[in-house]
């Protein structure tokens, strides 16, 4: 039989299921990373989320009589996703919350996959940002298997991440530990405080490096995000702008988690080249400004979902079509 479909008529082995469990593979190492950093609470947190984005999808697909694809993976990446955006000592109705409001609000009402325009996730973790800050951003346990969550401030210890310390003005004993190769080490590791899923920059990499060599997500965005930050922070640092150097800035808070794996999703990051080293150049400029200049600590999840925003402008920058 003839089988008609529109342009561009290409054929690809990689079918949405199996890359969305190629997905969920990259992201077992940062998975298990986070229960041996902050113990079996984050495993029942992750498992809560993930049971949480099944259901909602399941129930919105059942009633609205569509296809049930509720385990086609994508709705257990982004479980996955929500719950490394949250801290270890959030309540457990927190990522069921965060949950609902990726897939039914974010995801469904958009048209369901490959049709929302912002990442789930990320949105979720806005939502709960602007919905219960003092549960998003001051929450911090200290790793159980860590020595340097806690940094000593004046008389006493925080449990503030080494991003959060910067909004502090700390003193220059406390500004020299936090460009010392010993934290260094310990963020690229993990053992410091933080959500979930984003304190080991190491773990993280391993996934990511699977997902580049299976084709599954594009290094171009990664490596202008994360590489922007690097630079940006870098000539910040030298001028003075910002206290601690470009590697700390890259390891800590949630760049290598957003660099890696949230802005690289196929859905809300562009297709034309040109617009993915855009994606992430632009991503990277507004993490600074936002992590540097306003009011909270982190600005990944925002410079992300602002640059959401503009792909299908990106999506526009494709090379001449021969003959016109």
């Amino acid at each position: 039989m003839l089988q008609l479909s529109p342009a561009p008529h290409i054929t690809s082995p990689k079918k949405v299921k199996k890359i969305m469990y190629g997905v969920v593979i990259a992201l077992v190492p940062a998975m298990a990373g986070s229960v041996y950093f902050f113990g079996l609470r984050a495993l029942f947190l992750i498992g809560l989320s993930v049971l949480s984005t099944i259901i909602t999808e399941w129930i919105f697909q059942k009633v609205t009589n569509r296809e049930i694809k509720s385990l086609d993976g994508s709705a257990i990446i982004t479980g996955i996703l929500v719950a490394f955006n949250i801290p270890v000592n959030s309540p457990w109705w927190m990522p069921v919350v965060g949950s609902f409001f990726a897939i039914f609000i974010v995801k469904q009402l958009f048209g369901g996959l490959g049709y929302n325009i912002f990442n789930p996730a990320l949105a979720a973790r806005a939502f709960m940002t602007a919905s219960w800050p003092s549960l998003m951003s001051g929450n911090w346990s200290a790793p159980i298997n860590g020595t340097l969550s806690g940094l000593k401030i004046l008389d006493g210890m925080t449990q503030a991440t080494p991003l959060s310390l910067l909004l502090m003005n700390p003193p220059p004993s406390v500004v020299h530990s936090l460009n010392s190769t010993k934290m260094l080490k310990a963020l690229f590791i993990g053992n410091v405080g933080g959500c979930l899923g984003e304190t080991s920059a190491l773990l993280l990499l391993i996934g990511a490096l699977f997902l580049f060599f299976l084709g599954y997500a594009d290094w171009r965005i990664s490596l202008s995000y994360i590489g922007t930050v690097f630079v940006f922070t870098g000539i910040l640092f030298l001028s003075g702008a910002t206290p601690v150097n470009p590697v700390f800035h890259i390891l800590s808070g949630g760049v290598m988690l957003g660099g890696l794996f949230m802005a690289t999703d196929m859905v809300t990051s562009p297709v034309t080249l040109k617009g993915r080293w855009i994606f992430g150049t632009g991503g990277g400029i507004l993490c600074v400004i936002f992590r540097l200049w306003a009011g909270y600590p982190e600005g990944v999840s925002y410079s992300i979902l602002i640059m959401n925003m503009f792909v299908p402008l990106l999506d526009r920058l494709q090379p001449r079509v021969f003959g016109r």
